[in-house]
């Protein structure tokens, strides 16, 4: 079969999509990927080796990561998630919505990432299936579990709990969401939260078991498919010798990143990263993009890394230090790390909370508040607990059974 994936987003967003598109290409169909970077990265080489047809639409975007990071530092998740719409997707929603039209006219049915609306209405005017793909459960209803900030009622009252954040959710958003639908003609969908932005037949929510607590409760157009992990023939990167030598060199390190969100605060987060190594008196390796500290580059006790596959790291390393990613926090529990958390968003709160409650984590450090003082603190009460140490290596266990992208593909074919 011809099938079309869309994503939009940035590293965190893209790289699932293509990994469930090298698990399509290798079951025997023809796949094409569309991607909206915001980051601006291409994926050209990647889906070249999977053998995938690309493209970037558009082909640049014109989006200040690091002075929107700045800005919306402090912002509350609604008013955070409508600053980045209107400046790195409404501006080229056209654009996005014609390459969507053109994917669904040239393929059998369509993937898209759960945000992808303009690719949502574009199957349902050429009437192609179309499913969705999220990265995170928060904002699956689940009576079992009150949405996040939300006090827990219970499950009869967390079911109002979910009616209003859907309320809010339409307040804050309906208006610019729902725009393309009725410049097309078309009647939008009643609720953002709970129909807009997820597939009705099929919403794969990418997630490994392990952390989908009550998931028997979700509505039925909504199954955990695992993490979309990309294989290890598809990674292609090699550990640099003087990794490999520092590794050697004495006990496992801390490792210490923000993943896509490092580049929009560089120095910030060198600082606070290298001061509280110092002040832990522990070894570390830092992911950089900053121009002080230079990949495969060593300062005493501390090995600056740059851009690479996360998990082959990881599986050497104590602890993990991280922003709470759907992708990152996967990777360390994969890798049997406990984490450190230091949420900038709601959505990174989520996962740090979701880490705490298996006792991967210590009490989630929100970036606004963190200094080099609390973070020393628990990274040695992390990597000082045997409790920790032995929960890591039983979720990793647990997790390298599971098979995101056979699954998935499994729910696909099922579905359609």
């Amino acid at each position: 079969m011809k099938i079309g994936i869309q994503t939009w987003g940035s590293n965190g967003d893209i790289r699932p999509l293509l990994a469930l598109a090298d698990g399509l290409k290798k079951q025997g169909h023809q796949v094409s990927l569309v991607v909206s970077s915001i980051d601006n990265q291409s994926y050209q080489t990647i889906s070249d080796q999977i053998g995938i047809s690309y493209r970037q639409v558009p082909e640049y975007i014109d989006f200040d990561m690091q002075g929107f990071a700045q800005r919306s530092f402090k912002m509350h998740a609604l008013q955070w998630l409508r600053a980045l719409l209107d400046e790195a997707f409404f501006i080229y929603e056209a654009d996005i919505y014609a390459a969507a039209q053109q994917l669904v006219s040239e393929n059998d049915y369509v993937i898209g990432h759960h945000f992808l609306y303009p690719l949502k209405l574009a199957a349902l005017q050429q009437s192609k299936p179309f499913i969705s793909v999220m990265f995170c459960h928060a904002a699956v209803p689940n009576p079992a579990i009150a949405p996040i900030s939300f006090p827990d009622l219970g499950v009869y009252l967390n079911k109002f709990s979910w009616a209003l954040l859907d309320t809010v959710f339409n307040w804050a958003l309906k208006k610019p969401l729902t725009r393309l639908w009725l410049e097309a003609g078309a009647k939008p969908p009643k609720h953002v939260l709970s129909e807009l932005l997820t597939s009705q037949q099929l919403n794969l929510v990418a997630v490994d078991p392990l952390f989908c607590r009550h998931s028997e409760f979700w509505p039925r157009n909504h199954q955990a498919c695992g993490f979309l992990n990309l294989t290890e023939d598809t990674l292609q990167w090699d550990f640099p010798q003087a990794l490999t030598d520092y590794l050697a060199s004495g006990s496992k390190p801390v490792y210490m990143t923000f993943a896509s969100l490092q580049a929009a605060v560089p120095e910030w987060a060198m600082d606070l990263f290298i001061n509280a190594v110092n002040l832990a008196g522990c070894r570390a390796i830092i992911q950089s993009s900053s121009e002080r500290y230079l990949a495969n580059t060593q300062i005493e006790n501390i090995y600056f890394i740059g851009k690479h596959p996360h998990q082959k790291v990881f599986e050497h390393c104590a602890a993990v230090v991280h922003h709470g990613g759907a992708g990152t926090s996967h990777a360390a529990t994969r890798a049997g790390c406990p984490s450190i958390v230091l949420p900038f968003m709601d959505e990174q709160l989520f996962w740090a909370k979701q880490l705490q409650s298996l006792g991967l984590a210590g009490k989630p450090l929100p970036a606004k508040k963190v200094t080099a003082m609390s973070l020393a603190a628990a990274i040695k009460t992390v990597i000082g607990s045997s409790a920790m140490a032995e929960k890591a290596k039983q979720a990793r266990m647990q997790m390298q059974q599971n098979q995101g992208i056979a699954k998935a593909l499994q729910l696909i074919t099922e579905t359609l």
